[in-house]
């Protein structure tokens, strides 16, 4: 066998291990017990509490912090990263949320995990999204976040998680629930 095929065997088989390993966190160890996802806590973050204020730079190498938008937007956080098969399948509800809110005062932070600008951009772009993408190339914000699947977090103006889904769920009617009272405070 040759280096390069076993290259690309192991790096299968690494990759099949995480997919797993993604897949046991999220439907045994976060979503025992709650519907389509939804949780009342991610790791040491609480719905009810401030969401940790973080800064990271934009695919356009801007500074973007959480508590910019204190005061003034709604705000969705989603954790996703290129490899991950759920988080490219919740794009186009992203957008779809991002058309359907963005007038009324929401701002969707997708938070890129450990990939180059590059990586990320070249996705984004491909796929025509709108969102506004952030870079968490050391995965530092998801682990202040307790990110262990990947999640979507709603933060309202004041600051607070409104509401926490760890992994992919084709029907956001739930997390339309959530974002409609949000805005009229």
């Amino acid at each position: 066998m040759s280096p390069r095929s076993f290259a690309w065997i192991a790096a299968g088989m690494i990759f099949a291990g995480a997919t797993l390993w993604i897949n046991y966190e999220v439907k045994v160890n976060l979503q025992a017990g709650t519907a389509a996802g939804a949780t009342r806590e991610l790791g040491n973050l609480k719905v009810g509490q401030p969401a940790p204020d973080f800064s990271a730079p934009d695919l356009a190498g801007q500074t973007v912090s959480l508590s910019d938008y204190r005061g003034q937007k709604v705000v969705l956080l989603d954790f996703w990263a290129t490899w991950c098969g759920p988080c490219k399948m919740a794009m186009p509800g992203l957008q779809s949320l991002q058309d359907d809110f963005k007038k009324r005062g929401l701002e969707i932070l997708s938070l890129n995990e450990g990939e180059s600008a590059e990586q990320a951009g070249n996705f984004i772009k491909k796929k025509g999204y709108g969102f506004h993408v952030l870079l968490d190339a050391s995965s530092a914000i998801g682990a202040s976040y307790g990110v262990r699947g990947i999640p979507t977090l709603v933060v309202d103006k004041q600051g607070l998680v409104r509401w926490i889904r760890v992994g992919y769920s084709p029907d956001d009617s739930d997390l339309r629930r959530v974002l409609e009272p949000l805005f009229q405070k």
